[in-house]
């Protein structure tokens, strides 16, 4: 079960959330899990950066890799491994988000920050007394708060937790206007030196975005054979009658594919469609 599903069942704490925010990445995080072919990805949940990453506090895993190699059903996968190791532990907060450049509108950097306050203070049995005083001073001017105070009530919630996990899918497509990106980074990479806070991200090759996370631990994404090889046996069967009546074209077609894949990550496409 994703966590981004509230916790909260007061209307008035429903309401203080979306006031924040209305941005919801649980129907995207759905999808995406949904499609995933089971068994893909162990590769690197199985990794010996990843399994640091996930125990060890204060850990950064920059996960870049070609357009195509399966970022994002990557991390999906991240997602729901974690949400599902903590899932009975409500000292770890965990916030996520995909970033799109089709959202580049609603994905501004003063958006980013408020969505992952939202995402962890509905983890909280109650709405923190920081996120409510932020409501109450601006609720009856009728103002937004500040990006200094998201950030401020942002390191407060995140203090709650006795470890926070901050993940974050396709960097490079993150809102480069007005320095959003660099801001974003700036901001999170604050709040694990503030709060030990545990960061994963994805990303294309881009230097701008590659030497932000010089001396970190790295592990590119791309597509594993064993991956590869999953998803065409589970969808052999679409092929012509003709294919299936033949397990030595089956295996040839299947080597084929292999042979040319390069990288890409056929397994599970990234989706297309917006939100």
């Amino acid at each position: 079960m994703v966590r981004m599903k509230s916790k909260l069942d007061r209307g008035e704490d429903i309401k203080i959330l979306n006031w924040l925010t209305p941005i919801d990445y649980g129907p995207q995080q759905t999808d995406y899990i949904r499609r995933r072919q089971p068994g893909t990805g162990q590769w690197l949940l199985d990794s010996t950066e990843y399994q640091e990453w996930l125990s060890t506090d204060k850990q950064t895993l920059f996960c870049p890799g070609i357009p195509g190699a399966g970022k994002t059903i990557i991390t999906a996968i991240v997602i729901d491994y974690v949400n599902t190791w903590f899932r009975n532990d409500p000292r770890i907060g965990i916030a996520f988000i995909y970033c799109n450049f089709r959202r580049q509108q609603e994905q501004k950097f003063q958006d980013l920050l408020a969505n992952l306050l939202k995402q962890l203070s509905q983890g909280q049995a109650s709405i923190p007394d920081s996120v409510e005083a932020l409501y109450n001073h601006h609720r009856n001017k009728r103002t937004r708060p500040s990006c200094d105070e998201i950030s401020e009530a942002l390191h407060s919630v995140a203090t709650m937790y006795s470890r926070v996990f901050i993940i974050v899918d396709a960097l490079d497509e993150c809102q480069k206007s007005n320095g959003c990106m660099t801001k974003f980074l700036s901001e999170i990479f604050s709040l694990q030196g503030r709060c030990g806070a545990n960061i994963f991200t994805t990303s294309r090759f881009i230097p701008e975005i590659t030497e932000r996370f010089a001396g970190t631990t790295s592990l590119e994404i791309r597509a594993y054979e064993e991956d590869v090889r999953r998803y065409l046996d589970s969808h052999i069967f679409q092929l012509p009658a003709i294919v299936g009546r033949n397990p030595t074209l089956q295996e040839e077609i299947k080597a084929t594919i292999l042979k040319v894949a390069g990288g890409m990550y056929v397994v599970c496409q990234e989706p297309t469609e917006s939100y």
